[in-house]
């Protein structure tokens, strides 16, 4: 199951680090931007940094997370390069995320569900159009949503994460109004999340149909860590957005399990605050992470 699988890696690296590839063209050094001029010359560069990334480390993560919207800039060519880079993290053995926040209803919801978990037949034939372990999702549509997505990762061993409790600041402004039954929406959001991936359960006890759950809200994220005990975290959040390991702790069980904590920035443009090339930073401000995160969650698998 593919939570399992995360959770081994996460085990075996003593690291919940997903490395975000939410890569902005202007994040790359000057040397990889000169001369581009068109989507194209944007779109192979932005998968260059992508490869080199990947390579240097894929021994020390266990996942990443790629974010469409940096990709679809760029047009047909951005695109391209988000399928390339979806690929080449699957062939480097990591745990891949496509960060989509997709959702619709009915037959919409399946064609999403299809695109990203699932696969596409031309006359017979089927082809993956745009492969991941799992994709981000937009709850709020409700069940029906939802269950064409679950319906995916039942198939073909594939997961989703809802969003639940996001880390923008004004995201209480609607997932922190309460309910007439005394919930705040982002809780019974929650419940409904443990509900769905009820029939996806591995051996650790973490269903496919994790949750978005932003580590500057340490408040909620300790309450939704307390009543969904089978939904893995997404935590967004880490460095750039002010989150920090002591505010993210309440995310984890009390065998260092249950979430991935998400990095972007703070990866990608390592090299402007540390020097040295891209990579080699990334590299290291991986690093730095997992002895930041393992001072306060401890032995993950313990």
């Amino acid at each position: 199951m593919i939570t399992d699988r995360l959770i081994e890696k996460i085990i075996d690296m003593q690291n919940p680090t997903c490395v975000g590839l939410d890569t902005l063209f202007d994040y790359l050094p000057d040397e990889m931007k000169a001369g581009a001029v068109t989507f194209d010359d944007a779109a192979d560069r932005i998968f260059e940094f992508n490869k080199k990334l990947v390579d240097t480390v894929r021994d020390i993560v266990p996942s990443v997370k790629v974010q469409i919207a940096y990709y679809e800039m760029y047009g047909v060519a951005g695109m391209k390069a988000y399928e390339e880079t979806l690929k080449y993290a699957e062939e480097r053995d990591l745990v891949v995320i496509a960060d989509a926040k997709r959702n619709d209803i009915g037959s919409t919801a399946s064609c999403y569900a299809k695109t990203f978990l699932g696969e596409t037949e031309v006359n017979g034939k089927a082809y993956k159009p745009f492969p991941a372990d799992y994709v981000t999702v937009n709850g709020y549509l409700g069940t029906d949503g939802i269950a064409p997505f679950v319906e995916q990762c039942e198939k073909n061993d594939k997961g989703i994460f809802v969003l639940v409790k996001t880390s923008n600041p004004s995201s209480g402004e609607l997932q922190n109004l309460v309910l007439e039954n005394g919930k705040p929406v982002y809780e019974y959001m929650g419940g409904l999340v443990e509900k769905w991936g009820e029939s996806t359960i591995g051996k650790y006890g973490y269903s496919a149909v994790g949750a978005v759950v932003g580590a500057t809200h340490p408040t909620e994220a300790a309450r939704l860590r307390e009543v969904l005990p089978h939904t893995f975290f997404l935590i967004p959040g880490y460095g750039a957005q002010g989150g920090n390991a002591e505010m993210l702790k309440s995310c984890f069980g009390g065998n260092g399990l249950g979430g991935v904590v998400n990095n972007s920035r703070g990866i990608l443009c390592a090299y402007k605050k540390l020097g040295g090339t891209y990579y080699e930073a990334a590299r290291a401000a991986c690093v730095a992470m997992q002895k930041d995160l393992s001072a306060v969650i401890g032995k993950m698998g313990r």
